[in-house]
């Protein structure tokens, strides 16, 4: 399956630093809210984090690389696939995409683990959680 686009938006002028492009703090918000959406699509939504089960995925690793400037005006969308699925842990791929030239701006990879809200301990990926989370797992053979 493609990845899903998790975040769509416009870059501000207030998400500008002074040297006249996106602050690095951006692309981190843009991807944390990207990890919200394909979770919530998992069926770790807010009201289950918050009434419910009380887990959510937490970045415990980040890998990234900076590809090309994003500017204000600039219409941008986050792709997120899963590169990885383990017991207790899952890791997300995000790729900051500018819509006018399709250009990947950003590319991140966070390595998740599944935490119990209660506890502040890893805990195990729910069976339902892990299956709905393979409609978007990379084929990995086709990975460079």
């Amino acid at each position: 399956m493609p990845a899903m686009i998790s975040f769509r938006s416009v870059v501000d002028p207030a998400d500008c630093d002074f040297l006249g492009h996106m602050n690095v703090s951006r692309y981190f918000a843009a991807c944390s809210d990207g990890v919200f959406a394909i979770q919530s699509e998992m069926g770790l939504t807010a009201n289950d984090m918050r009434k419910g089960r009380q887990l959510s995925f937490a970045v415990v690793r980040a890998e990234s690389d900076f590809r090309a400037e994003l500017s204000a005006g600039d219409a941008i969308r986050l792709e997120t696939s899963i590169i990885g699925i383990g017991t207790k842990s899952i890791t997300f791929r995000h790729r900051l995409v500018r819509s006018e030239d399709g250009a990947t701006a950003f590319e991140t990879e966070f390595k998740c683990v599944m935490l119990n809200l209660a506890t502040r301990k890893a805990a195990e990926i729910p069976d339902e959680v892990r299956e709905k989370a393979t409609a978007w797992l990379e084929d990995t053979e086709q990975r460079s």
